[in-house]
């Protein structure tokens, strides 16, 4: 093992050129930036820091993909609570604010009146050194992946010299305010002709950010006028890996180690058995927080037909808040069933036997 951490640039890449390394990649957010210059300065195979400069930056993505010709959302960086009157201006209402960089929608939030957009933005920017985006609300169209399921997927995609290979679409159930997810399952539930739009969607933002080798995690808006890009991930998405296992027997961890050596795409056409499933316990979206009592109903979930694992995290005395995004899940519930329509069903039945206890 090779801790980099305290070196410089140039030192972390010559430790890493003289162990012989033949490939380089990353699973978190915030080390792209890095590994990128590390795989640069070491002639090794992953996104470039150019094209990772698209992927971490918010407002930047937005911009390449308009100037690609992919999709235009309008987007707009600030960093003081001043400059968001002339962001809206441009944007409109209703928008979004979200950080620059950042993944798990951290401090993600809607805003429907400027009032509101000043007061969100006098929180998120207090101190100074946050840099924000305002940008363009995109709605959803909640009978497109049908009844009970979210307005939203991600797609599961492998690059390799260029050549770009689809793994799967996942599916997501209905969000929690403001912008959290509750889960997510494999395969999605979408008619066939909207799933070639996904993914030709998918496609075009992948080239038009220049992205040649690894994974990528892409999440789109079923919208009213069908799908838009929510945004670009240089990376696996949590969760998707250990689902493709269950649900399909792909590894997509050995897919991004192969990428990342250059080798030659292995990517079959998936096939399921059943619907794969994870839920999180999400609290509810409280303006001030609350303080965890308890979770109760959690032996009547373990006991559903499906459920195999329940896992909560939650210790009594945490402080809940939305702003957490999806840091702040208090657990989660693992499963698999026949269908999608089983599926329904099993959510409905743990929504209804979980209950949160406050203080």
């Amino acid at each position: 093992m090779l801790d980099v951490g305290g070196l410089t640039r140039e030192e972390a890449a010559k430790a890493v050129a003289e162990l012989g390394v033949e490939g380089i990649t990353t699973f978190s957010e915030y080390r792209l930036a890095q590994t990128a210059e590390l795989a640069a300065a070491c002639g090794l195979v992953f996104h470039s820091p150019e094209v990772v400069d698209g992927l971490v930056d918010k407002e930047r993505q937005r911009a390449r993909l308009r100037d690609a010709g992919v999709q235009s959302t309008r987007c707009v960086a600030v960093s003081a609570v001043g400059e968001v009157p002339g962001a809206l201006d441009e944007v409109g209402l209703p928008a979004v604010i979200k950080p620059r960089s950042g993944a798990g929608s951290v401090d993600t939030c809607r805003v429907d009146t400027r009032e509101q957009a000043m007061e969100r933005a006098g929180r998120f920017l207090v101190g100074g050194g946050a840099e924000f985006v305002v940008e363009e609300f995109l709605a959803g169209d909640p009978e497109a992946a049908g009844p009970g399921f979210g307005d939203y997927v991600s797609v599961e995609s492998v690059s390799s010299g260029g050549l770009l290979r689809h793994v799967c679409v996942t599916g997501k159930l209905p969000l929690a305010e403001p912008f959290r997810e509750t889960g997510m399952f494999q395969p999605a539930c979408l008619p066939a002709a909207l799933e070639q739009e996904v993914f030709a969607l998918t496609e075009a933002s992948v080239r038009g950010l220049g992205i040649t080798d690894g994974v990528t995690h892409v999440e789109i808006k079923l919208t009213p006028d069908g799908p838009r890009l929510i945004e670009v991930n240089g990376r696996m998405g949590g969760y998707v890996g250990a689902l493709l296992r269950r649900s399909a027997r792909f590894d997509l961890l050995r897919a991004a180690l192969r990428a990342a050596l250059g080798m030659p795409l292995e990517v079959p056409e998936p096939s399921f058995g059943g619907v794969e499933f994870v839920y999180f316990v999400t609290p509810p979206a409280t303006e001030d927080g609350q303080t965890l009592a308890g979770v109760r109903g959690l032996d009547e979930v373990a006991a559903l037909d499906g459920v195999w694992q329940v896992k909560v995290e939650a210790e009594a005395g945490r402080e809940l808040h939305w702003r957490a995004g999806t840091e702040g899940h208090l657990g989660t519930v693992h499963g698999a069933v026949a269908d999608h329509a089983a599926l329904r069903g099993t959510i409905a039945a743990v929504d209804a036997a979980i209950v949160l206890e406050y203080v």
